[in-house]
């Protein structure tokens, strides 16, 4: 038998596509290897985000290469999207994927094994209309899955090469997406991830149906306990939104609101379609509305044009909003994107001494934040025994908020209450009180 190894390099939305391919490949009998170890066939699903994302992508293509210089190196993903000819250039590699067509693998495989030449399957992805059917319908020894509803990104935020290496929006047909949902939680998921390269604007290219909607049908699958979403844009965040997410008890009160820069200043030279005022208001609107609720986001420092005092606005709004995490990123340019043109480049020692400030303020949030939960009962969806203590399992609860509890039974995949009793690090300890 055949085998196959696979590195996911990037987003979660790149880690469902590999799952999915990693089912294509299971379905035309191939044995699914470890990455470490030798195999017919290699696949990297590559990331571009980042300078660091290129460079790992080419690390892993030559590691293939050496656990079987014989193997078959297929490269897929956003870094071959936009560099086609710099990884085709790479020694080794047999076939290259952008960021369509990677249902077609299988037999672009057999395609290489007959032709014994270079497979170049990219296209121009702005002329791609159509989302790529990639499902999933198996996931051995998980309690969550993520589930992709939406492709493509029409933003073209100053900063991101994404719009150019996924191309404009697409949506997955409604009644796609409800299979999936079905076919997940028949084999035992709880808790459902809807992700997408921009899942606000899922629906705009069908017409009839907007996140809102497909949100609403899902909430109506049986079995089905949590529905999360991944990032999303204050724009989306309007009265009936969240008068409608108040009504759907099955969605988690945590949202990845995408926030970037606190300065009115940088949000205009970012191309975010936002400023300051209109994200706060999303804010106070799901304060105002819904229990518990905890909003995380992502700040990018050392963006051109950042000064200390646009940095200092932007470190005491995030520090007003008051998020219970935020992930900090160092602004690197990315060729073929405008900032990257920006002639006034903040320094390497700035950018570095921001970052610093930064994360100590979001730790300082997240303790805040985590400190409040203490006397609070908490639903859980325990997921596995933490390490080094079989009795002791860790989950998260609705909110997204690392719990761990003592128990004498097998606790895996169920939801619990837990009465939270003390802060161990970044992981809240507690007592189970019942079932729901």
């Amino acid at each position: 038998m055949a085998s196959a190894a696979f590195y996911t390099l990037g987003c979660k939305v790149n880690q469902y596509e590999t799952e999915a391919i990693i089912e294509l490949f299971k379905k035309d009998n191939y044995e699914i290897a470890s990455f470490e170890d030798y195999a017919d066939v290699y696949v990297i699903n590559t990331c571009t985000v980042t300078n660091l994302g290129d460079r790992k992508s080419r690390q892993m293509i030559r590691k293939a290469k050496k656990m079987n210089p014989e193997a078959i190196v297929a490269v897929v993903g956003c870094y071959v999207q936009t560099a086609p000819d710099e990884v085709k250039a790479i020694e080794g590699v047999n076939i290259i994927i952008g960021t369509d067509k990677r249902s077609r693998i299988i037999q672009l495989i057999h395609q290489y094994k007959e032709e014994k030449r270079i497979i170049d399957a990219t296209d121009n992805i702005m002329g791609v209309k159509e989302f790529e059917e990639l499902s999933i319908n198996e996931l051995e020894g998980r309690t969550r899955a993520y589930l992709k509803i939406q492709e493509g990104c029409n933003q073209y935020c100053s900063y991101c090469i994404i719009p150019y290496a996924r191309g404009p929006i697409r949506s997955r047909m409604p009644e796609n997406i409800i299979n999936e949902v079905k076919n997940l939680v028949n084999n035992g998921f709880k808790e459902i991830v809807l992700t997408g390269i921009h899942v606000a604007s899922y629906g705009k290219d069908l017409g009839n149906i907007d996140l809102l909607k497909i949100l609403q049908m899902v909430h109506t699958i049986d079995g089905l306990e949590r529905i999360r979403l991944s990032s999303i844009e204050p724009s989306i965040i309007t009265r009936e939104f969240v008068e409608v997410i108040k009504g759907l008890p099955k969605i988690c009160p945590h949202f990845h609101l995408s926030l970037q820069s606190g300065s009115d200043t940088i949000l205009k030279k970012m191309n975010r379609k936002y400023d300051t005022k209109k994200y706060k208001d999303a804010v106070n609107l799901l304060k105002e509305k819904i229990e518990g609720i905890a909003l995380t986001t992502d700040i990018i420092v050392g963006f051109p044009g950042e000064g200390e005092e646009e940095f200092k606005e932007s470190f005491d709004f995030v520090k007003e909003i008051g998020f219970s995490q935020i992930h900090v990123f160092k602004y690197s340019p990315r060729k073929g994107t405008p900032a990257a043109r920006i002639k006034e480049q903040v320094d390497s020692k700035f950018k570095e001494e921001r970052s610093h400030r930064m994360i100590q303020l979001g730790e300082q949030l997240q303790k805040k934040f985590l400190t409040q939960q203490i006397g609070k009962t908490l639903e859980v969806l325990f997921e596995n025994p933490m390490e080094n203590s079989l009795n002791v399992y860790g989950g998260h609860s609705k909110n997204y908020l690392k719990v761990a509890a003592t128990s004498q039974d097998d606790i895996e995949n169920k939801i619990l209450k837990v009465e939270i009793t003390e802060l161990d690090g970044d992981i809240l300890k507690g007592n189970i009180k019942s079932s729901q």
